[in-house]
């Protein structure tokens, strides 16, 4: 599996943590905003963004405390435990650096831009 060089981290750590359950992924970023867009009205919402990238998240969490603790994170110098919470107010964060124009939702254009 290739991903864009330009996918928001946050994305792709999400990606990966489902693509460890056997799923495949587009390879636009306009696929990747189909996937996300619960909606489908062709944009993202910061409920949507944030939405779907709990969902790793919680796959991830296995004593469902909704905090991933060290033995729950992937390996990594830093095994920081990390609240659902903490990680939601850092997506909430991350979709507004996405959001250049400042509209509320995302586009495929956005999406795929590196945060600012």
């Amino acid at each position: 599996m290739r991903l864009p060089p330009t996918l928001p981290l946050t994305l792709l750590f999400s990606l990966c943590c489902a693509a460890a359950h056997g799923r495949d992924y587009p390879a636009t970023p306009s696929g990747y905003l189909a996937m996300i867009d619960a909606s489908g009205d062709g944009r993202i919402s910061e409920a949507e963004y944030v939405g779907y990238l709990s969902a790793g998240f919680r796959r991830m969490d296995r004593n469902g405390d909704n905090v991933l603790d060290a033995d729950e994170l992937p390996p990594s110098p830093r095994q920081t435990p990390r609240s659902l919470a903490a990680f939601q107010a850092d997506l909430a964060a991350q979709f507004h650096r996405l959001d250049r124009n400042g509209d509320g939702s995302l586009s495929a254009k956005e999406l795929a831009q590196p945060p600012r």
